[in-house]
C-alpha cells in the first residue's frame, strides 16, 4: 500500500532532514500504521514488536540525512527497508531466527494448490502469516512482500538457496492448510 501524497512526501523528507520537530509527528501520522504492519510480519510478540518498531524509528530518524528522494513513494520504501532490516537484525540477535535445517531434497516437497483467499478478511490472513514458524514466516515475507529471490534470501539469512526454497514451500503449504480450514469452517452448514 503506497500513500499517494505527491510532493508532500518530498517536503516531509526535507523537513525531517532539517530537524523540524513537527515533521516527526507528521511522519508518524502518515507511516506508523503501515510500518508497524510491516514489522508485525516478522515480529509476532507484541512487546518485541513495540521495541523493534521503536528501534526502527530511531534508525530512520538517525539516518534520515542518508535518504535521497527518488520520486513518489521513495520515503515510504526507504523507511520500509529500515523496518525490515531492523526486524531481521532483532531476529538474529535474539537467536530466535534459527531456521530449520531442512533437507535440500526439495523434489519430495509437494505443493498444495493455492486455496481461494478472496473471502478471508486481510487481518485474518495477516494473523495466519504471523502464526507461521519464524523461519517459514521470514522467508515467506522476504519472498512475497519484499520481492527477494531465493539467492538474495539465502545471502540475507545465511542459508542455502535450496533451504530458502524449501522454507517457502513449507510456509505456503502450511498457510494453504490454514486457509482451507478457515474456508471450510466458514462455509460449512450451520
Amino acid at each position: 500500500m503506497r500513500f499517494l501524497i505527491g510532493n508532500k512526501e518530498e517536503r516531509l523528507a526535507r523537513r525531517l532532514q532539517s530537524g523540524d520537530n513537527a515533521a516527526l509527528k507528521d511522519f508518524y501520522t502518515l507511516y506508523a500504521d503501515y510500518l508497524t504492519a510491516v514489522c508485525a510480519r516478522y515480529i509476532t510478540d507484541d512487546e518485541d514488536l513495540k521495541d523493534v518498531f521503536q528501534d526502527a524509528l530511531i534508525q530512520i530518524l538517525t539516518h534520515i540525512s542518508d535518504f535521497r528522494f527518488r520520486g513518489e513513494g521513495s520515503l515510504q520504501a526507504w523507511s520500509t527497508r529500515v523496518v525490515v532490516n531492523q526486524s531481521l537484525k532483532f531476529l538474529k540477535e535474539q537467536k530466535r531466527h534459527e531456521l530449520e535445517r531442512l533437507s535440500d531434497d526439495i523434489a519430495a516437497e509437494v505443493e498444495m494448490d493455492d486455496p481461494p483467499v478472496r473471502d478471508i478478511p486481510p487481518e485474518v490472513l495477516q494473523q495466519m502469516i504471523r502464526e507461521l514458524p519464524t523461519g517459514y514466516r521470514t522467508v515467506f515475507n522476504l519472498y512475497v512482500f519484499e520481492n527477494k529471490s531465493h539467492q538474495e534470501i539465502a545471502d540475507i539469512l545465511g542459508i542455502s538457496r535450496n533451504t530458502s526454497f524449501s522454507q517457502l514451500s513449507r510456509a505456503k503449504n502450511l498457510l494453504a492448510k490454514k486457509i482451507t480450514a478457515f474456508n471450510n469452517s466458514n462455509h460449512s452448514p450451520r
